[in-house]
Parts: structure tokens; C-alpha cells; sequence
């Protein structure tokens, strides 16, 4: 049987119509079909490829790993070098509280454990949330995404939760000394890339500390240099209490991170002992990937060349047909009228450009532009004129 057909009848879907694209290499901003066809990826894996498909210091680090072990016991109990090494580097891309790295294997679960740490330290139930909000999929994480459509077929969820409105400075008086925390996305993802005004994220800062409540930013897609910055927080003038990472901090391996002080941290060492336990969080290849990825990005200075890159894509993105494009550095959405309209720009552009884009969980009128970091501007331009050229073919010039 061939690999689209195994995947058909044994892998399970998430959906009746998956892309079928069946993928035999990548590199770069590249993804190559078994035929020899070349795809441009324009959103990374959905923010994970942020220095590209197979960049070679990454590749050299997981090396170097798979020369020395792979699992050796679960998290936190044996001294592995690369883990602790990678737990150092971020601690020096930030704040100086945040001094404490728990690392799992996925976003998701890094909220889970960011959600428990702040009920441990709190001692609070309630926890705030933002409508149109996108956390993960387990069964915490899913309890404070704020898509009712999105989660109501698992019911009963997490009690205690409560949803605001982004943005929205009257909707903060909602938080009280009830509340354990607020979970907010630095700059929402899957409502379509949603920048929060200037004044916006110290109301929100302020208001905790206020009401005693932790605050949780979720940077597993905003974070990583892909807004311009290495966090997208260092933009509005705040710090967290917990901030949670994933995605682009692998260079294509599994991993996430809650990062938090050591005294709230301590939280999980007593009462109970093991108060948060993972088997594979911080496993050392994952790690080794992460160390050299968040090398190439310091090196490289990726962060750095992404505004001029977003304005690139920003400049030649002009077409009737496009109501607005939004973003924050190389998370960008362009808007359309209606899904109707979207959807077979993204299937032409896909079939008779080679341009790999999709759409928004809770914005499915928005075309996702998240390329990686080291998209060349030879590489935007083409982009741009695929995609005007999509767009031309099914709503015309």
C-alpha cells in the first residue's frame, strides 16, 4: 500500500478533508513531494519551522545527542547537560524573575502545567480567560479556549472559568480576588492575529496585581522572534508571572516550556511531592534542538530582520479582493469577505502555485502568513505574486 493510503485507512483524522499532501523532504522555506515538486510553506508548520526546515546547526545538535543517549528517567530527577544548558539560555532572554523552566513536549501541555502551578501558588479556582482565545486541546487547555463551537462536544469541562473580551478595558473589572489567573495570548493567533492596543496589557498587568492573580502570557505561537522581538511581551511593557512556549522554540522537535520564578515554581515540590510530573518533558534531543535553534536565532539575529520582512509581505499584498491584512511581525492574517471567497484562493494557490497557506480556528475569513524567519526577500516576492495571482485566478483582477 502506498503512504497516502495507509494514512487513510489506519491514521487517525481530525478531519474529512485533510490536504493529502504527501511530503518526502523539506528545506528552508522548501517542502519537496516524492515527484520532485516544491511547495513554499508560508506558515511553518503553524509557527514551528521559525529557522526553517532542517536548518543544519539543528540538525548537528540532534546529532551530537543521539551520539551520547536518548530517555534516560522522567523529568527532573537525573542531571542531563543539554536540558539545564537550555533552561540557562532562555533564562538570559529574560526578566530576571523567570529563573525557573519546567519543559514538556508540547504547548498544550505547557499550559496545563502553567494552570496548575498558579492554583498551587494562589490557592484560587477561578481562572480568566479571553474569548476567541486558542490554548490547546486537552482538557484543561480546552477549558479556557474561548470558542464555545470549538469545545462543547466535551463537556463537562474544567469548572471555574471565565471568559472576557480581548481588548476590552471594562471587561478587566471582571477579575477579582477570586481569580487565580488570567491566560492571555501576548497577540491572538487563531482569532486571526489580534494586537492588543498600547495601553491594553499594563491595564491587564495592573488588574492582577491588583486582585492577587497570576498572569499567564501564552507565547506558543506570538513568541520565538516571530513578532520582532525574541517574546512578543517586550513590545507592550509588561513581564508575566508564568510565560508558556512551544512551537518555534524546537526547530521542527516536540518540546514546550512554562517558565516562572523559583519561588512560585517551588509550589510543585511539596504537598504534594511531584506536584507536576512529565515521562519525556525535557527530553534531551528535543532539548539539544531547542539549544541549537535558540542559537541560530541569536546568531543569525532573525528577530531582528522580521518588521522589515512583514512590511516586504505588507507592500505588495494589494488587491480588491483583500479587505485588510493585520499582524504582528511575521504573524500576519489577510482578510477577505468570507471563507467562501478564502478557501479556493488557498486551494488554488496550494494545486497550481505551490504555496502552502491556511486559514484561522475562529477567523476562517483570514489567509495565515507565518513563513519562517529566514524567508529571503527573493523568497516574499515570490510568495506575493503566487498569491496575487491565486487570487486573481478565482475572484479576478
Amino acid at each position: 500500500m502506498t503512504p497516502r493510503q495507509l494514512f487513510l485507512r489506519h491514521q487517525a483524522q481530525t478531519s474529512d478533508f485533510p490536504l493529502l499532501l504527501e511530503i518526502e523532504r523539506a528545506e528552508g522555506v522548501y517542502m519537496y513531494a516524492p515527484d520532485g515538486r516544491r511547495y513554499l510553506d508560508l506558515i511553518s508548520g503553524i509557527g514551528v519551522s521559525n529557522v526553517g526546515h532542517r536548518h543544519p546547526r539543528v540538525l548537528a545538535g540532534i546529532q551530537a545527542q543521539l551520539d551520547k543517549y536518548l530517555h534516560l528517567m522522567v523529568y527532573g530527577e537525573l542531571v542531563q547537560a543539554v536540558p539545564a544548558q537550555l533552561a540557562e539560555a532562555l533564562h538570559r532572554t529574560l526578566p530576571a524573575h523567570l529563573d525557573s523552566v519546567y519543559f514538556t513536549n508540547s504547548g498544550t501541555e505547557a499550559i496545563e502545567g502553567a494552570l496548575k502551578l498558579a492554583k498551587r501558588h494562589t490557592g484560587r479556582t477561578e481562572l480568566v480567560s479571553c474569548l476567541n482565545a486558542y490554548h490547546g486541546s486537552t482538557h484543561g487547555a480546552l477549558s479556557i479556549t474561548g470558542s464555545e463551537g470549538f469545545k462543547n462536544s466535551f463537556r463537562p469541562l474544567l469548572p471555574d472559568v471565565r471568559h472576557i473580551r480581548h481588548n476590552d478595558f471594562a471587561d478587566l473589572l471582571l477579575i477579582t480576588e477570586r481569580t487565580a489567573a488570567v491566560v492571555i495570548e501576548t497577540v491572538q493567533g487563531e482569532a486571526g492575529v489580534r494586537v492588543p492596543s498600547e495601553y491594553y496589557l499594563p491595564a491587564l498587568r495592573r488588574r492582577c496585581r491588583e486582585v492577587g492573580a497570576l498572569l499567564i502570557l501564552d507565547e506558543i505561537q506570538c513568541g520565538y522572534g516571530r513578532t520582532g522581538t525574541m517574546w512578543a511581551f517586550e513590545q507592550f511593557g509588561i513581564e508575566p508571572d508564568i510565560l508558556v512556549c512551544a512551537k518555534g522554540m524546537g526547530g521542527g522537535m516536540p518540546i514546550g516550556a512554562f517558565i516562572s520564578s523559583t519561588e512560585i515554581m517551588s509550589g510543585f515540590k511539596t504537598n504534594p511531592i511531584l506536584g507536576h510530573c512529565t515521562t519525556f518533558g525535557g527530553h534531551p534531543v528535543s532539548c539539544a534542538a531547542a539549544l541549537a535553534t535558540l542559537q541560530v536565532m541569536q546568531d543569525e539575529r532573525l528577530a531582528e530582520g522580521v518588521a522589515e520582512k512583514a512590511a516586504r509581505f505588507r507592500a505588495q499584498l494589494h488587491h480588491p479582493a483583500i479587505r485588510d491584512v493585520r499582524g504582528c511581525g511575521l504573524l500576519m492574517a489577510v482578510e477577505f469577505d468570507s471563507f467562501e471567497v478564502l478557501k479556493p484562493i488557498i486551494d488554488h494557490a496550494l494545486a497550481h502555485e505551490g504555496i502552502l497557506t491556511d486559514w484561522f480556528l475562529f477567523c476562517d475569513n483570514s489567509l495565515r502568513l507565518a513563513p519562517p524567519l529566514t524567508i529571503t526577500e527573493a523568497e516574499i516576492d515570490e510568495a506575493c505574486a503566487a498569491l496575487l495571482r491565486a487570487i486573481d485566478a478565482v475572484v479576478g483582477g
